[in-house]
């Protein structure tokens, strides 16, 4: 996970507009902020986006 992605997903979070396990919702906020590396993300590494959201660990 790059620091951008991450730095997407913490604005997400910080939004509150949608719960962060719900991952197309995600998706689609992440797509109309225009963050678009976060889209292409959740798409191959949901596994890796859901440790994250669970523990706060990102793999390199």
């Amino acid at each position: 996970m790059t620091d951008k992605v991450k730095e997407q997903i913490l604005s997400i979070r910080a939004s509150g507009t949608t719960s962060m396990f719900d991952v197309p919702r995600v998706q689609r906020e992440a797509f109309l902020r225009g963050f678009y590396e976060l889209v292409c993300y959740l798409e191959e590494h949901k596994a890796k986006y859901s440790r994250f959201i669970l523990t706060g660990e990102a793999d390199e």
